[in-house]
């Protein structure tokens, strides 16, 4: 793993409308085998965008790897790393198995939403929870502009990837704009303050309003790519800290995913960051606790079944029994009796 970069400077910066913007980032490190091309399918992609195939440039194929993460902030950076009885007639050997089945089937059908979307560590990169409940900006907030800057040229279908980006803005009310980079200035091996500043001054050269969340995605060497956002003053109203790390950590998720060209990446991290954000992320021992609660009632009324239709077996084989014995029987002393009053004490018999 690669070793973390300097930090992009603190919290909130200063904006140009009289309030003040937000701002933070992170570097990743990833596995790659090259950069430049992703291949469309037949041909052999070169490295530093050649290759032999067609299509245009992609983003490049993903071997494994796992995201550093950078907070940016006041407070002293730090490293996230991805880390027996009577019987009646059996019931059905496969009934008592029933609800402890149904319980096992529940738990494996939440557990990935249980790693993956509550917080735990998924197969790459956890994602942040949602704790707050944020309303969109209202309409109007917006001097709508385009959607996205490919300087790296690697975006495939800008339809798709617009699609994303527009469901995002329909969510939250904040129009956000990509800026995909491969060199900062000229420089393919900026830093994250390289980056932070670029972007500042960027949201001011691209923006007439305070509403719009510019993230700069910079990719110019291999293994390692860094992602800053800009949030106007008003648009951190929706999207704030923890809204932001949440995109993020969809960026860093999805960036392992080699089934995923560039357009379709980008696409579908801003589509389920936007609506991670705007809905507050349920506990996931919630599902769970409802799952142990219903096979406890679910076995209950098993047990209590099966003890109920032992009761009926047994009552009604002590009725067969009674039905079965001769009619002379009935009122007469059994052999056994009679032996006993033999040897009774005289006066106990009258």
């Amino acid at each position: 793993m690669m070793a973390r970069g300097g930090g992009a400077g603190g919290g909130s910066r200063g904006g140009g409308f009289g309030g003040s913007r937000s701002g933070g980032g992170r570097i990743s490190s990833g596995g790659r085998g090259g950069f430049g091309s992703r291949p469309t399918g037949g041909g052999f992609g070169g490295s530093f965008g050649g290759g032999f195939g067609s299509g245009p440039p992609r983003r490049p194929p993903i071997i494994g790897g796992g995201p550093i993460f950078i907070p940016i902030g006041g407070g002293r950076p730090y490293i996230r790393r991805s880390s027996g009885g009577p019987q009646g007639p059996s019931p059905g050997c496969g009934l008592g198995f029933l609800p402890m089945v149904l319980m096992m089937f529940a738990l494996f059908s939440i557990l990935p939403t249980f790693l993956n979307g509550g917080g735990m560590e998924g197969s790459n990169t956890k994602v942040t929870p949602s704790t707050i409940e944020r309303e969109a900006l209202p309409k109007g907030s917006v001097n709508e502009t385009d959607y996205y800057t490919d300087e790296a040229h690697w975006v495939e279908n800008s339809s798709v990837l617009e699609k994303g980006l527009e469901y995002f803005y329909q969510k939250t009310g904040v129009q956000p704009h990509l800026y995909i980079a491969d060199e900062i200035a000229g420089d393919p091996y900026a830093d994250i303050d390289q980056v932070a500043e670029f972007a500042e001054s960027q949201y001011d050269e691209l923006f007439t309003d305070e509403a719009h969340l510019l993230l700069v995605f910079f990719e110019g060497v291999p293994n390692e790519y860094i992602t800053y956002y800009v949030t106007g003053s008003q648009a951190k109203q929706v999207i704030d800290d923890e809204a932001a790390n949440i995109l993020l950590d969809y960026l860093d998720r999805y960036y392992y995913d080699g089934s995923l060209n560039t357009s379709h990446y980008f696409s579908k991290s801003f589509t389920e960051a936007a609506d991670r954000i705007m809905q507050v992320t349920k506990s996931p021992w919630i599902p769970v606790l409802m799952v142990f609660g219903l096979a406890t009632i679910l076995l209950l009324l098993f047990n209590w079944w099966k003890k109920h239709k032992e009761q009926e077996e047994l009552e009604a084989k002590r009725t067969e029994e009674m039905l079965n014995r001769p009619l002379e029987t009935f009122g007469q002393e059994s052999e056994a009796d009679e032996l006993a009053k033999k040897y009774q004490d005289p006066e106990d018999r009258y």
